[in-house]
């Protein structure tokens, strides 16, 4: 319940103000005094009498308007608010408050008021896979912001996919949950942490968003980290793969309510929370067999693991002495787990990864086609924050219709999210198949 708690609600001009309306009505009806703030594009779409009666306060719309009371509106709004909810949240104010501007009573409250900014975006899909757009929100997560994530469905304007708001109840219930985690520990997310100093910017991340389900009842498979191909019994090939990458996407699928299984070379890394079973391999071999066991009874494999293309052909039972030549190792090819199962894909889904240090989008490409992938992240390893054995990565995601979006440096927790997002997608439009 929401009694003594004041709850400032946002309403900005897309076609999901409507629901706002709703949202008000739950809200009070557990409680909570509601204040509503419109932009004037969302008095296009609803009438401020509606949310003026249902809300039983007078509805801000004009910042220049001549004030009910003698207090300074946007102020007095700000510094009693328990919580500030923006709903639906445009691209438009989403860049707004990234970029801080304040040019509007919603924006203007937003930069002034200390309490959390809790913000649910809907908009077009095309508008909310824009690099810009998943850019300003990463910067607002970054910053603290939770958002209550959009789901897929079929949107006003006829297409399907990403960007629809997210259900009533599922934002009423998400008000709720983050109220109640502030009164049991009301230091963890006060809002001198809407603009924090980051010291720790992916616990901030993962403790400031509210997780979406969308993953619920999907079984997923995740390989991750190196393999290492035995020379003899103390020498090996192996390379920098670290296995942050798809530690990163197990952890956060399982979060997100996915079955995950892991299949993972050598690390020093901790078993994420959350999944279902972690199947330790070293060799490629080992990790080809494990994948054809576990493939069947997976809905959806994201292969993360650097898994080697070359093995010694003949392996020494005997460590093998230095002497004054040359030692040659003759090498063989190992067996292309992404490839076959790209034969065997049927109705599954699979995303693969594109390590390079050059051609970067040629290369993926190319893998796209060669290995039936729905879909690839990219990185370009030379870079700087996007390299083996550290916490951040910069990605380009590249679909089988040629698709691409670039992402800017993140933390590799937030790349998974995307990675994520786009297996969500996928999952919505083959169940809306007929």
């Amino acid at each position: 319940m929401l009694h003594n708690k004041t709850i400032i609600v946002g309403v900005t001009g897309g076609i999901a103000a409507y629901k706002a309306c709703d949202v008000v009505s739950k809200l009070r009806k557990q409680g909570a005094s509601v204040h509503v703030i419109m932009t004037e594009a969302a008095c296009k779409f609803v009438a401020p009498l509606t949310f003026q009666t249902l809300s039983n306060h007078f509805v801000i719309s004009d910042m220049f308007a001549e004030p009910k009371t003698w207090e300074i509106e946007h102020i007095s709004l700000a510094k009693k608010a328990d919580l500030m909810l923006i709903v639906p949240a445009t691209a438009n104010v989403i860049g707004k408050i990234a970029s801080g501007i304040a040019d509007d009573m919603l924006t203007t409250t937003v930069m002034a008021s200390r309490a959390p900014v809790m913000i649910a975006p809907a908009m077009n899909t095309g508008m909310y896979r824009n690099p810009i757009v998943q850019e300003n929100i990463q910067k607002l997560k970054t910053l603290g912001y939770p958002f209550i994530e959009p789901v897929c469905g079929m949107l006003a304007c006829g297409d399907e996919g990403d960007g629809k708001l997210a259900d009533v109840d599922t934002i009423v219930e998400s008000v709720e949950a983050f109220l109640a985690e502030q009164k049991q520990n009301p230091h963890s997310q006060m809002k001198e942490t809407a603009f924090p100093k980051i010291t720790d910017q992916e616990t901030l991340s993962s403790t400031s968003n509210t997780v979406p389900q969308d993953l619920k009842g999907k079984k997923i498979l995740v390989t991750a980290g190196p393999t290492r191909e035995p020379i003899d019994p103390v020498r090996y090939i192996t390379n920098r793969s670290s296995g942050k990458m798809g530690y990163a996407v197990a952890a956060q699928a399982a979060k997100r309510g996915a079955e995950v299984t892991l299949i993972s070379g050598p690390t020093v890394l901790d078993t994420p929370a959350g999944i279902r079973s972690i199947v330790r391999v070293e060799t490629a071999a080992q990790m080809y067999q494990a994948v054809m066991d576990a493939f069947p009874d997976h809905d959806a494999v994201i292969q993360s693991a650097a898994v080697a293309d070359y093995k010694p052909k003949q392996y020494s039972d005997s460590k093998l002495k230095k002497s004054d030549s040359d030692l040659y190792i003759e090498l063989e090819r190992t067996q292309d787990i992404a490839y076959q199962l790209g034969k065997m894909k049927g109705n599954k889904i699979l995303v693969g990864f594109a390590a390079e240090t050059d051609k970067v989008t040629e290369h993926a490409v190319q893998k796209i086609r060669k290995k039936n992938f729905d879909f690839i992240a990219a990185n370009d390893v030379t870079k700087a924050g996007a390299g083996f054995g550290i916490d951040t990565n910069i990605i380009t995601i590249i679909d089988a219709q040629g698709n691409m979006h670039a992402y800017p440096q993140l933390l590799k927790t937030e790349a998974a999210d995307i990675i994520l997002d786009e297996v969500a997608a996928l999952f919505c439009r083959k169940e809306q198949k007929p």
